[in-house]
């Protein structure tokens, strides 16, 4: 086995990020909120094209708070993305709100339009639907946005793995009435752990920031009259994430060429298929993924053991929820026979993606790949 570990994806760190936890730590600002909070906030807004946000402690406290604001109660149906992580609709559970699946479409694997429509004319009460950008790959978010309008449903995008990313010129996370960003530590940037809620409109994100503060009301005595939540993000932390920030664009296109290395370097392997993504989108292409078909003698769990004894990391596809024991009471919306996200799941495996890998590791991945379709 090697001694050098190649990872996933894991953080990249520039030296600007120290500058500014330094100046946190010289100023005392080392308590949640601060000027770094208060300029992260800004800085990711004016980032996405402008709007306001909300810097919590994680992305799914955003999700979280978002479904409250959007007025989700207990036995609300919620319609989400079935092909995601588990954070996406966890929140919904807290609530007491009910999950129902919706499958993906082949095209990108995000949420499939016509599987919502079907699924708006079996639930037509649901008022609310969480899509997801799935490894930084936009969904049909035009589409997606339209049927949540014509149906009166809130839609939360969740963009915690496509910061960056931009479909139709437009970023990611501002499609919906509320965005999700992530700065988990193999994020596109990271601020360790942390989150974003992103909206246009300034008011929500007056109320999300309330709750994120245990909902203390502005009296001099600690007065509530909403249950609230500790989810503000550290002045330490925002700081992290403004020296990040600076390199976003930079991280964006060496993935991107992370991306391209791998889909040239199998172009001739029939049985081989990378991640799409629609024509119209630019995707910041955090995680490289590959599928392989169902008549090849190679499976992804093949791919994986032999680059796990090499000291390199992969992982599997997100395994949708509605395969999850814990929502297998909850219904999928398909317009397959056998479900689109069943199958990118049982076929496709993540490509180690991150940023320092050097030439020689990439070469190392691409020819171990291919030698098991050679043997």
């Amino acid at each position: 086995m090697s001694t050098k570990r190649i990872y996933l994806s894991c953080p990249t760190m520039h030296g600007e990020e120290l500058e500014y936890v330094h100046e946190a730590f010289d100023t005392n600002w080392v308590a949640p909120l601060g000027p770094n909070v208060n300029e992260f906030e800004k800085e990711v807004a004016a980032y996405v094209g402008g709007g306001y946000a909300s810097a919590l402690s994680s992305g799914t406290a955003a999700i979280h708070l978002a479904l409250i604001i959007a007025g989700v109660k207990r036995d609300d149906i919620v319609f989400a993305q079935s092909l995601t992580f588990s954070a996406t609709v966890n929140p919904a559970v807290y609530l007491g709100a009910k999950p129902v699946f919706i499958d993906s479409e082949k095209e990108s694997w995000n949420m499939d339009p016509e599987a919502l429509e079907k699924a708006f004319e079996k639930y037509p009460k649901c008022r609310c639907v969480i899509a997801v950008n799935l490894y930084g790959t936009p969904a049909r978010l035009d589409k997606i946005k339209e049927i949540c309008t014509r149906h009166g449903a809130v839609l939360i995008e969740d963009a915690a793995e496509s910061l960056g990313s931009k479909y139709d010129g437009k970023h990611t996370g501002t499609f919906g009435d509320y965005g999700i960003f992530s700065f988990n530590g193999n994020k596109i940037i990271t601020t360790s752990g942390g989150g974003m809620l992103y909206c246009r409109d300034e008011e929500p994100i007056k109320k999300s920031r309330f709750l994120a503060t245990q909902a203390r009301e502005p009296e001099r005595h600690y007065e509530h009259k909403e249950i609230g939540y500790n989810y503000r993000m550290s002045n330490v932390v925002a700081g992290i994430g403004r020296g990040q920030l600076k390199h976003l664009d930079e991280h964006v296109s060496l993935k991107r060429d992370i991306y391209m290395q791998y889909r040239d370097a199998f172009a001739d392997l029939k049985e081989v298929r990378m991640n799409p993504y629609p024509a119209v989108s630019e995707p910041n292409f955090w995680l490289s993924c590959m599928t392989i078909d169902e008549q090849s003698a190679v499976k992804p769990i093949d791919i994986m053991l032999a680059l796990e004894k090499e000291n390199i990391e992969t992982r599997p596809i997100w395994k949708p929820m509605h395969m999850q024991p814990v929502f297998s009471s909850c219904d999928l919306i398909s317009v397959s026979d056998k479900p689109v996200s069943e199958d990118i799941f049982a076929r496709g495996l993540c490509l180690p993606s991150d940023i320092k890998n050097t030439a020689e590791d990439m070469d190392k991945i691409i020819s171990m790949v291919r030698s098991a379709f050679r043997a």
